[in-house]
């Protein structure tokens, strides 16, 4: 089981939101946005933040990082580790198991995650054979798109995917592939732009807010 950083709600928790980082990250990363998303003190949110393991990571010279998966290449036509890839998601599957276990249904279960983060999720999320409430990608690609079996569960699952215009880590164009191709496979995802690079900013935070309110009825 992964290792995870785990915020618990001040009211029992009915609803859940595991959240991926990127390349190089930790758990930590995302856990520090939780007081700008401004949700409502009662809100019964657990949010699970995973470390990743580390790895080494081939564009980097080798250099062991964390990681969700090796990246052989960069560029519009990256290259990676499409097993580790797979296997990451798994891991993440389990922890969705794992809040099913505790009490939390899957249809209040949300997965997020940003750059290799956000690849592992779309994998985890849309292979996933119970139903979710919600797919949150940021400044992302849809590496296993080609590969993926999609599960019946999730068919109709909300996808939110945000990038940023001048991103030049994961190309707007990645993003735009990623969105196209979930809606040639018969998915309706929404595509939000904000004017930033490889980041998050505030107008996109709130944006965050609003969807996850809405996604849990909060």
């Amino acid at each position: 089981m992964l290792t995870c950083v785990e915020v618990e709600p001040q009211v029992a928790a009915t609803a859940a939101v595991i959240w991926l980082h990127g390349l190089g990250s930790n758990g930590h990363d995302f856990e520090a946005i939780l007081p700008e998303l401004r949700l409502p003190a009662d809100a019964p949110v657990r949010f699970i933040f995973p470390h990743s393991p580390s790895m080494p990571v081939t564009v980097n010279g080798g250099m062991v990082m964390p990681a969700w998966y090796d990246i052989l290449e960069m560029g519009a036509g990256r290259k990676l580790n499409t097993a580790q890839l797979r296997d990451s998601a798994a891991q993440v599957s389990e922890l969705v198991e794992r809040e099913i276990a505790r009490g939390i249904p899957s249809e209040r279960i949300i997965l997020a995650g940003f750059s290799q983060g956000g690849a592992v999720a779309y994998q985890a999320a849309l292979s996933f054979p119970k139903p979710l409430a919600g797919l949150l990608t940021l400044s992302t690609y849809f590496p296993t798109s080609d590969t993926i079996e999609y599960a019946d569960a999730n068919r109709t699952i909300p996808i939110e995917i945000m990038h940023g215009s001048y991103d030049p880590v994961v190309l707007p164009a990645m993003g735009e592939d990623a969105r196209d191709d979930l809606i040639a496979a018969g998915f309706k995802p929404n595509w939000s732009t904000y004017p930033m690079e490889h980041q998050v900013c505030m107008p996109q935070i709130k944006d965050i807010a609003a969807w996850l309110s809405a996604r849990l009825g909060l």
